[in-house]
């Protein structure tokens, strides 16, 4: 049960995370990155690590965007 709810928080995350890949809406990963720890904590939490490997690399995707854009762009 906390592995399903670890994938729904993940493509959640992943949903808001595509569009702050476009220029100046890079604010939007500070949004994404509290969203994806809490599904990789719960992810972590369960028995299977699917969801935790999604929430990971959704994490990872808005960390190097942030990095690109300077932490704000």
């Amino acid at each position: 049960m906390l592995n399903l709810l670890s994938i729904i928080i993940g493509i959640v995350a992943l949903v808001l995370a595509i569009p702050s890949s476009i220029p100046l809406l890079g604010w939007g990963n500070w949004v994404v990155l509290p969203i994806a720890m809490i599904g990789a904590g719960l992810g972590a939490l369960s028995s299977s690590n699917k969801g935790r490997n999604l929430c990971l690399v959704v994490f990872g995707i808005a960390v190097l965007r942030l990095m690109l854009g300077g932490g704000v762009l």
